[in-house]
């Protein structure tokens, strides 16, 4: 009994991947900024349809094309917070389109030459030059490549990308890089920023503070010389959880430079955890992703909001905002502040006429198929 109570008490000791986060120094510009995006992130399937379609959708339609849970309240009382954005237009059955302002900010684009160029360099991350297809659709967003990037970007690029079937799993494909390895001379973005060699540039959040033999540590891993993220790698993986603290050291150093070059990639300098996770295997990173981001904070933010986890390259940031903006990240960023307006200036009655037919009918939404439960 005593043996079984000292096991238990060790197994309630052990610190579990939600108690790693929420033991984490919140920074609350960031946590902030991630929750000012995160009205966006949830309609984001919803505005895919919307733009994708010419003419104005019908709502029950397209409740059963999105089974999501917009609202605790239900999706229509979540498109009535956002009319600058969302455009309800009566009579039953209502339709649903994208305002004219939200549309004219969605339709701003990276070129086709840097969409593939972005390509370019995430395929040459990957160890075997090949990435699912899936995964990078997953990050279209993020990466501003066009929702058809197969069509514009891919099939008119053949001498950089080759798309063909996935042997392993069926009815999938896999996007191969093609270019001459010998032609690519990509420099980290890491590089602009090094205080010195082999070292990340450092921005702990406020309040933040190190002991003595904690600066003495990361000082002496800022010197370790890692293999960057457009190298290749001669180490194979590691099979076995006995490794020496150096090569482990020096793994996680090399998945540091990856998740760094990654995020250097994308608009906005932020990713959810998720979606980069399921590059792990294709970048060759051999050691927990979400424990790179809690244990570099002066490198990277984790922040939860939402029941998601988005991590953000802070060098990239000043006070909430992005130190290079670009047209795209401008765009999203007036698109975020017209979602967080809500209804405010539009007057209780709301004379907004988005509002005012929604107003109408009120008294069948209990019978609409916009309920809760089926959105």
């Amino acid at each position: 009994m005593p043996l079984l109570a000292a096991r238990l008490l060790h197994a309630r000791g052990k610190t579990t991947a939600a108690q790693h986060v929420a033991a984490r120094h919140l920074d609350h510009t960031f946590e902030k900024l991630a929750s000012a995006h995160l009205p966006l992130v949830s309609a984001a399937p919803l505005v895919d349809a919307l733009r994708a379609s010419p003419e104005p959708l019908a709502l029950p339609g397209l409740a059963r094309r999105l089974p999501l849970r917009l609202h605790r309240r239900g999706a229509l009382h979540f498109l009535r917070l956002f009319p600058r954005v969302f455009d309800i237009r009566a009579p039953l059955p209502l339709s649903l389109s994208l305002t004219a302002p939200a549309a004219e900010l969605l339709a701003v684009a990276a070129s086709p030459a840097a969409a593939a160029r972005t390509l370019h360099r995430l395929l040459a991350m990957s160890a075997s030059r090949s990435l699912p297809l899936r995964a990078v659709f997953r990050v279209w967003r993020e990466l501003a490549l066009p929702d058809d990037f197969e069509d514009s970007i891919v099939a008119r690029h053949p001498h950089l990308f080759r798309l063909a079937p996935n042997p392993a799993e069926p009815n999938t494909h896999i996007l191969y890089l093609v270019a001459d390895p010998a032609t690519e001379e990509f420099t980290p973005a890491v590089e602009k920023t090094r205080p010195e060699k082999h070292a990340f540039k450092l921005q702990f959040p406020p309040g933040f503070r190190l002991t003595k033999e904690c600066r003495k540590k990361v000082k002496e891993w800022q010197q370790l010389p890692y293999i960057g993220p457009y190298e290749v790698s001669s180490e194979k993986a590691v099979g076995s959880k006995r490794v020496s603290k150096m090569a482990r050291k020096k793994m996680e150093k090399r998945a540091v430079g990856i998740a760094h070059e990654f995020l250097s990639l994308t608009v906005e300098k932020m990713v959810e955890v998720e979606k980069f996770s399921q590059f792990r295997k294709w970048f060759g990173i051999e050691v927990n992703v979400r424990d790179v981001f809690l244990d570099h904070p002066g490198i990277f933010y984790l922040s939860a909001k939402g029941k998601q986890h988005t991590v953000f390259l802070r060098e990239a940031y000043d006070r909430g905002k992005l130190i290079e903006p670009n047209d795209v990240s401008e765009a999203r960023r007036k698109l975020v502040e017209l979602m967080l307006l809500r209804r405010r200036g539009l007057g209780n009655a709301n004379s907004n006429a988005n509002m005012a037919s929604c107003a109408s009918v009120d008294a069948v939404e209990d019978r609409s198929d916009l309920q809760e439960q089926e959105i």
